[in-house]
């Protein structure tokens, strides 16, 4: 999809190809116990986790009513502010709901939360391996015996072009928007947007 959809003010000198998901607004707060203000409130990268967690436990054959104050720990894989950056250009836009929904510690926390959860909550930021790293510490946690089991996730939803044209800046995009990883051919990166747990 075309990052003009959601990079307009991006320069056009800029590449722009990027890989995007589709309806990352879609989300249904009543089924959280989330209100409609603080749903538009929530990180996209929230409201995404929250809802695979779910299915995470449905396709695994987990009843999330078992495992209420379990001990069942959250590890997500973050690097992406770029909703925050986006939200708050003016003092006008704060409300009760922009502390939680803009924090990326929320992104693990609203899980645990929702579902009772007692085992470690948290997110890794390492850049590119923080999904892979986050799924190094919930396995450590798991053979220490500090949790029953782990949910292990990562998200990265690109809103903002800042990050787009710092990549151009140092040279680093891809000028076709194609990854060749490890190719002769390889001539920089190509960015997307995804989720998994």
């Amino acid at each position: 999809r075309a990052s003009q959809e959601r990079w307009p003010q991006l320069d056009p000198q800029v590449p722009q190809n990027a890989g995007f998901l589709k309806h990352i607004d879609h989300f249904d707060p009543a089924f959280f116990g989330v209100s409609q203000l603080e749903a538009r409130g929530m990180d996209p990268q929230q409201r995404i986790l929250l809802m695979l967690a779910w299915e995470c436990l449905e396709n695994a054959g987990l009843n999330p009513e078992n495992l209420r104050g379990k001990r069942v720990g959250v590890f997500i894989g973050l690097s992406s502010a770029d909703y925050a950056q986006t939200q708050i250009r003016q003092l006008e836009q704060v409300n009760t709901y922009t502390i939680t929904g803009l924090a990326a510690s929320t992104c693990a926390n609203r899980i645990s939360y929702f579902f009772d959860f007692k085992g470690p909550s948290l997110i890794v930021d390492t850049a590119c391996s923080s999904s892979l790293s986050a799924l190094h510490l919930a396995r450590q946690s798991l053979g220490q015996g500090e949790i029953d089991l782990a949910l292990v996730g990562g998200a990265n939803i690109l809103l903002s072009p800042l990050i787009q044209s710092a990549f151009d800046a140092a040279s680093a995009l891809s000028p076709d928007g194609l990854c060749r990883p490890f190719d002769a051919e390889a001539n920089g990166i190509a960015r997307g947007e995804g989720a998994g747990m």
